[in-house]
């Protein structure tokens, strides 16, 4: 299957040369950008999204997808400065030429209310109207703790706002008690790309395939392009000084550095692309 790879390449260093150094030396072309040198991309300056962007094509590098904070919020903070935050986010992704923008739905108490499911969709309505006439794509991640976190509310939302789109991350449905495939049985109309992150049914998070995810049953029926690694593994720090048995204390899925933990969920991905 003729997929691109993309990451999040902040998983394998804070700083912009060790993002750049993952991306080339696992042939990732493309980077969904959320924190460079220790910043949020949301608290980026213009300048220095130039310069990131010119260093970023010096090698051949794009970015896809802002990893944006955006409705990252409980829905009784204050939403003025937050749509603020977001025009600028979308200056941000011109700068950088991404053409999607990754946001959430906001958190809410386990019993949401019907005035408060009324300001969640008041809020992505300004999003819309914001990012209207930009040819940027906005794409809802479905979280544990914000509106979207189940299928259901998921495509409530893009019912609700057809320009929104669905970034499917299987990991984060197991963490809400959700069946990926039912999930994407609802939601697949919706998906423009997917974020590669398995888990076990505790919701600890393991490479691609090593999970419950249902990661080759949603590659296989996955019609889009890119494919965005966002490994969130045990980072297991001191292991060197340890036993030699100490791996087999920490767990099979845990890494001594940021950047082993990156290379080994890309290295899963791709056991999963090889046997589809």
């Amino acid at each position: 299957m003729d997929f691109k790879l993309c990451a999040f390449a902040d998983e394998a260093g804070s700083k912009l040369s060790e993002q750049i150094a993952a991306l080339k030396e696992n042939n990732i072309p493309y980077l969904e950008i959320r924190g460079v040198n220790g910043e949020n991309i949301a608290d980026l300056s213009k300048e220095t999204a130039r310069e990131i962007k010119r260093q970023l094509d010096a090698q051949g590098l794009r970015v896809w997808s802002l990893g944006s904070p955006y409705g990252k919020i409980k829905i009784t903070e204050d939403f003025a400065p937050h749509l603020e935050q977001f025009k600028r986010g979308l200056e941000l992704a011109d700068i950088f030429g991404a053409k999607h923008i990754r946001l959430f739905s906001f958190y809410v108490p386990a019993k949401c209310s019907e005035a408060e499911k009324d300001e969640i969709m008041a809020r992505l309505a300004a999003f819309c109207s914001a990012a209207a006439g930009s040819g940027i794509l906005l794409c809802h991640e479905n979280e544990k703790g914000i509106y979207g976190d189940t299928a259901l509310r998921c495509a409530e939302i893009h019912r609700q706002f057809p320009e929104i789109k669905a970034v499917f991350d299987p990991a984060n449905f197991i963490q809400c008690g959700q069946d990926t495939r039912e999930a994407w049985e609802l939601l697949s109309p919706y998906v423009e790309y997917l974020h590669i992150k398995d888990a076990l049914p505790d919701g600890s998070v393991v490479p691609a395939g090593k999970g419950v995810g249902n990661l080759p049953f949603l590659l296989a029926n996955y019609h889009g392009k890119v494919l965005t690694v966002e490994p969130h593994l045990t980072i297991f720090s001191g292991l060197e000084k340890l036993e030699a048995n100490a791996e087999n204390q920490v767990g099979a899925y845990s890494y001594p550095s940021p950047r082993a933990a990156f290379d080994a969920a890309v290295a899963a991905l791709r056991e999963c692309l090889g046997v589809l």
